[in-house]
């Protein structure tokens, strides 16, 4: 797993004349793997480049050295929330102008304070269409709306970094019983972007007050037992584990 202390800077997509997003650099700061390689897929065919951080503390040494064109924040993260990213990044430094800034969750209720936070959009998880989030992008820079030759659907993520992003909940589960809340989050947020609703709504149970995280630890180590390469819904949407809607 890469140092989270780190911006990790992924590859550049090939340059296109026709990519909506040619010539923009994004960071994302997104503490999911799985979430991660979906918007970098999306990224590559639209023409940005995207760099991501895994926490706030590397966010902001990232924007320290660096200013992006766009950056899209997760609401939660390990290290805080990413509201008060989103509001510091409002109030910018003196004689340099802020990037666009997009908010991102897989809670739908998450729009209203990345919005009150500052931020131009919203791009809800899972990411679904290719020319949706394009579209969120090139609003929130004050761009026209382009007619973009990309297919809807984006390419499927990778499993591994799914059974990477399971793998880390239930240890944290174990070892910092005090981040249930946050892991409960982090889950949901992946669920939802992996087509795994049983695995979202037992997360989303776990954030409530007096839960204790058992059910979904044990849900997290029926998940991590099965062959990784079926951990993704199939695109015609049936559900990634076949006994998944008696759990």
């Amino acid at each position: 797993m890469p140092d989270p202390s780190e911006p990790l800077h992924l590859p550049a997509p090939p340059e296109g004349a026709n990519a909506p997003l040619h010539g923009l650099t994004l960071l994302l700061v997104e503490d999911s793997r799985f979430a991660c390689d979906a918007l970098r897929l999306i990224c590559q065919r639209a023409g940005a480049r995207m760099r991501r951080a895994e926490t706030l503390s590397a966010a902001r040494a990232h924007l320290r050295l660096y200013r992006p064109d766009v950056v899209v924040v997760d609401l939660g993260l390990p290290d805080g929330r990413g509201e008060g990213l989103i509001r510091d990044l409002c109030l910018g430094a003196a004689g340099r102008p802020r990037p666009a800034i997009l908010g991102f969750s897989g809670d739908p209720a998450g729009r209203g304070a990345a919005l009150a936070a500052g931020a131009d959009g919203f791009v809800e998880k899972p990411v679904v269409g290719v020319a949706g989030f394009v579209a969120a992008i090139r609003r929130s820079l004050g761009a026209p709306p382009v007619q973009m030759p990309l297919a809807e659907a984006p390419d499927p993520a990778d499993p591994l970094a799914l059974h990477d992003d399971l793998a880390r909940a239930a240890e944290m589960l174990r070892v910092r019983p005090g981040a249930r809340v946050y892991v409960a989050g982090f889950v949901e947020g992946v669920a939802r972007s992996a087509a795994d609703m049983p695995l979202a709504r037992v997360a989303s149970a776990a954030r409530r007050p007096g839960a204790d995280g058992q059910r979904l630890a044990a849900l997290l180590a029926t998940r991590l037992a099965k062959p990784v390469a079926p951990l993704i819904a199939p695109r015609a949407g049936s559900p990634p584990y076949p006994a998944a809607q008696s759990e």
